[in-house]
């Protein structure tokens, strides 16, 4: 039994992905940030117990900042258990932070959390630019997503019979 939950730690690593993004906002580039945690907050990670909510991230001081990820407290936690909504630092290299920087700057763009997940045992978050949609333009998202969903009906049912 124990080494039927190694194996799946090793291979079920979660990834949280962040759907209300991809609908409330166009993504024009993405990046790549380590994040700086606590053990028990990877613990809480590892077990898939976060939220991203309203998270975005913002520039302070040279340094990028993500707030509002919601991260569960640790069961086993105790007294050393983190707060769940801390602001927490995230790591990217100075040319990257430049381009954020110089793009955050234009009206209308903000940094999103996408994508949570662990890379070769480090917890990793995938950011991207976005600039937000007016109403018509999720519609339009909404009605492609749809055509695309019956097609693909349609194309198995032909394939099947």
């Amino acid at each position: 039994m124990a080494s039927g939950k190694k194996k799946e730690q090793k291979t079920g690593t979660p990834s949280i992905k962040n759907r209300k993004a991809w609908h409330e906002f166009s993504i024009e580039d993405s990046f790549e940030a380590g994040l700086v945690l606590t053990g028990t907050e990877v613990k809480s990670l590892r077990n898939g117990n976060a939220s991203f909510g309203d998270a975005f991230a913002y520039l302070k001081s040279g340094e990028v900042w993500l707030k509002d990820l919601y991260i569960k407290p640790f069961e086993q936690g105790s007294y050393n258990n983190h707060d769940p909504r801390r602001e927490r630092k995230l790591l990217l290299k100075r040319d990257e932070i430049r381009k954020l920087d110089r793009a955050v700057n234009q009206k209308g763009v903000t940094l999103v959390p996408l994508k949570l997940y662990f890379t070769r045992g480090l917890a990793k978050i995938q950011l991207g630019l976005a600039k937000g949609k007016k109403k018509y333009d999720k519609r339009a998202s909404i009605a492609e997503k749809d055509v695309k969903r019956d097609l693909d009906r349609e194309l198995k049912k032909a394939r099947m019979g």
